[in-house]
């Protein structure tokens, strides 16, 4: 019997309730933060265009924020959702294994490469540093035989990060460019605005489409590769395009927030607890999920320490690493 059986509670119902949490975590999202506003105020600004300062700040400030959260949480979880679904790995994760840290290496050396770079060429220089480190990664894994066993590929995954972080900070020490390095890569949605938006969110769009048209053939990959074959379909083609989606997903969150571990962990396995293993649940899910995840830190990021703010980089990775080490600890089944 496949896990998706076992769940009385139809995926319309479960989909409507993670809907409504995922809005009422944006105006929560859009109302607290080192300037509160109230519900009232969050409505005006969203509906009307009156020219208050909280209404102005609230829609040039904290709604871009929002958004990113919102656009990143959601890629970075389909995106892992994808890597454990094709990779068979219960560890996979963007950040786990090297596309983040290619992305940022590519992201420091296009900066001193290229100093008048728009934003548009950030972006190409992040999707092709997260292709150069999953090749890196898997590369490494394919060494020897047994190569895709999970433990082996997140060791992978360390090594190849660890080598691209160090890159990125070279660069930035021997050019004198540290600063706006970290900048970009410390992991925040600050400063975030409607420009950059603009350029990312298109992109995070279609991986995120293409990857729930995609969903139905990734489950069965995920299932067994042998009867996806026997089944007609094309294994390698489909895979290029997964791993290309893969790629634009931790790419372009790179681009727009920097680097950020766990969120592609961890969302896919609590999605996979609720709505069971087929993919074309799990894909949409993950997606709203991701969303609400990603509010939920940035609020917390910017509340906990009001009016300073703790990095949302800090907050993912505090929730993230003790579930990563339940997961390890479990062979990789704490929700199977």
């Amino acid at each position: 019997m496949t896990k998706e059986n076992k769940h009385p509670i139809p995926f319309i119902y479960i989909m409507m309730t993670s809907l409504l949490v995922f809005i009422g975590m944006f105006i929560a999202s859009m109302a607290f933060g080192s300037a509160d506003a109230s519900i009232k105020d969050v409505w005006l600004a969203m509906t009307t265009n009156v020219k208050t300062e909280t209404a102005l700040m609230l829609r040039e400030i904290r709604l871009p924020r929002e958004l990113a959260a919102i656009f990143v949480g959601a890629a970075l979880a389909v995106s892992g959702a994808i890597m454990q679904g094709l990779t068979r790995n219960p560890l996979a994760d963007p950040g786990l294994l090297g596309l983040t840290a290619g992305a940022n290496a590519a992201l420091a050396i296009t900066l001193v490469v290229f100093p008048a770079v728009n934003y548009f060429g950030l972006m190409i220089g992040c999707f092709i540093g997260a292709a150069v480190g999953t090749i890196m990664v898997f590369g490494i894994g394919m060494v020897q035989k047994g190569g895709f066993s999970p433990i082996r590929i997140v060791l992978a995954g360390a090594a190849v990060s660890a080598f691209l972080y160090a890159i990125a900070e070279g660069v930035g020490i021997y050019f004198k460019l540290s600063k706006n390095i970290s900048m970009w890569t410390s992991g925040g949605l600050s400063g975030t605005n409607w420009g950059q938006l603009q350029v990312i969110v298109p992109f995070i769009i279609a991986g995120i489409l293409l990857s729930v048209l995609l969903s139905r053939q990734l489950t069965i990959l995920s299932l067994n590769e042998e009867v996806a074959v026997g089944l007609g379909q094309k294994t390698t083609q489909i895979k290029v395009i997964l791993y290309i989606i893969i790629i634009l997903l931790a790419g372009a969150s790179v681009a727009l927030v920097g680097n950020m571990t766990f969120i592609g962990l961890l969302v896919p396995h609590i999605v996979r607890a609720i709505v069971g293993t087929d993919y074309r649940f799990i894909i949409p899910m993950s997606a709203i999920s991701g969303a609400i995840f990603m509010l939920l830190a940035d609020t917390l990021g910017r509340t906990i320490n009001a009016p300073y703010e703790t990095p949302v980089a800090a907050i993912v990775a505090i929730i993230g690493l003790p579930f990563f080490l339940t997961i390890v600890r479990k062979g990789g089944k704490l929700f199977s």
